[in-house]
């Protein structure tokens, strides 16, 4: 498995924080979920490939986060995303938020994801083109 890692940027707005500036914690989970999807987008698959036509879905089975330090207000934010393991229906991700251009981080997750079938959502195994990067 050589699955190159992918980092995203995003910018903290008005919306995303709380009235003392500071991002709400909430929004960590969508911008994970923000860059699991551009991981797979620069792998050439888009989440409505992966249901349209592959019939499959990824679906959040667990989830640890941890919070270092706060995002605030007009920060520009670097999400990474790499994977961390994988089994024959799961992959595990290692993702991580930085302020951009800056080495702390501020909140790191551990996420493990299912592959599940679109029509019976259930378990099945992830199709190895995916990996691969190629569209079948």
């Amino acid at each position: 498995m050589d699955v190159i890692p992918s980092t995203w940027r995003v910018r903290v707005y008005y919306e995303d924080t709380d009235l003392s500036g500071v991002v709400y914690h909430a929004n960590y989970l969508r911008w994970f979920e923000r860059g699991r999807t551009e991981w797979l987008r620069a792998l050439g698959f888009s989440q409505q490939y992966l249901l349209e036509k592959a019939g499959f879905a990824f679906t959040v089975a667990r989830m640890e986060l941890r919070f270092q330090k706060p995002a605030r207000l007009d920060d520009e934010l670097d999400i990474h995303t790499e994977i961390g393991g994988m089994g024959r229906v799961t992959l595990a991700f290692n993702q991580r938020i930085q302020r951009a251009g800056a080495e702390q981080v501020l909140c790191d997750a551990l996420v493990k994801i299912a592959c599940v079938d679109t029509h019976t959502f259930r378990p099945r195994a992830i199709p190895p083109e995916l990996l691969q990067g190629e569209k079948s």
